[in-house]
């Protein structure tokens, strides 16, 4: 059972499964608590659920942001100097029309 109190922005380690996560969200009229991996997966709790995890408070990892970085680019399939040449190969068509 935890003593560890949800504050928004403080990483946390379960210590049964090894996963470190944020807290992102409460609610306190609810009663939720909104978590974020650091895999970038996301998880709604409810206090009492969150009470009965074994937490501890940890330092937020070197690389929190690492699983969100070009997500976007990686997604569609391009980088963004891609995006721009084919842009500049439409304008290029439009010209010769």
């Amino acid at each position: 059972m935890s003593d560890v109190d949800p504050i928004i922005g403080n990483w946390y380690r379960n210590e049964e499964t090894g996963n470190d996560f944020e807290v992102v969200a409460l609610d306190e009229d609810a009663q939720t608590i909104e978590i974020q991996y650091f895999d970038g997966e996301v998880e709604e709790l409810d206090l009492d659920a969150w009470y009965e995890l074994p937490l501890e408070m940890i330092e937020a990892p070197d690389d929190w942001s690492g699983p969100f970085d070009g997500a976007e680019d990686d997604e569609l399939g391009y980088e963004e100097d891609d995006e721009l040449s084919d842009a500049d190969d439409l304008l290029a068509d439009r010209d010769e029309d």
